[in-house]
């Protein structure tokens, strides 16, 4: 009978916890470096909002706030666009937007102020009549208000990445869910910044994404 000494293993050592935790923070740090890149491959500018690359802004037909037919087509007559979607009944993200982005036109120069407009376009057609629009834009400064029928204003909102949904509330007229996102479209017709609204209250840094779009378009 032929004794058998079985061959032992040699131990792994077990990986320091520090050593753990390093490799843990070094991917930690190619993941955010990862992150910066590809913004700054979206854009060399470290824009405050988000950036887009070049996409191209959809044409918007319908009638503005004077009652008269209007269409915003970008890339014409050399303004950059603040587009908005929205209703007149919002309580607080609509006013507030269109507050702050008439905060941001009253801080540019009189020059590039005279080629920036805001464009609040109504996602509420049943209950936001053009004189509706129009003493609601005119409350908070100066911009154009759309009113777009069912179906042309739901193709248009998707083709902007915009969702909207009406939602009852008891005891009360009903409210509508939707986007809250700002567009800026450059002179040349391209999406180039999109802000939330909770941006919208820095101003500053606003106001410096816009105007690098304006020199820069």
């Amino acid at each position: 009978m032929t004794d058998v000494t079985p061959v032992l293993e040699p131990a792994v050592p077990r990986r320091p916890w520090y050593v753990s935790a390093l490799l843990a923070a070094v991917g930690v740090t190619l993941l955010l470096l990862a992150a910066w890149a590809y913004a700054r491959w979206q854009s060399p500018y470290p824009f405050y909002g988000t950036a887009y690359r070049g996409a191209a802004a959809v044409p918007l037909s319908g009638t503005a706030q004077d009652g008269q037919p209007y269409t915003f087509t970008p890339g014409t007559g050399g303004q950059t666009t603040a587009l908005f979607f929205g209703f007149t009944h919002c309580a607080t993200i609509c006013p507030l937007t269109l507050s702050y982005l008439n905060k941001v036109r009253q801080a540019l120069p009189e020059g590039q102020r005279r080629n920036f407009q805001v464009l609040f376009v109504s996602i509420d057609p049943v209950r936001d009549t053009p004189q509706r629009l129009g003493e609601y834009v005119s409350y908070f400064g100066s911009g154009t208000g759309l009113r777009m029928a069912e179906p042309a204003l739901g193709q248009a909102a998707r083709a902007y990445g915009v969702a909207y949904q009406k939602a009852d509330v008891q005891g009360a007229e009903y409210q509508m869910n939707h986007t809250t996102a700002t567009y800026l479209v450059d002179e040349a017709g391209r999406i180039r910044v999109l802000w939330d609204y909770t941006q919208l209250p820095e101003v500053s840094r606003v106001l410096a994404d816009v105007q690098y779009v304006m020199e820069h378009p």
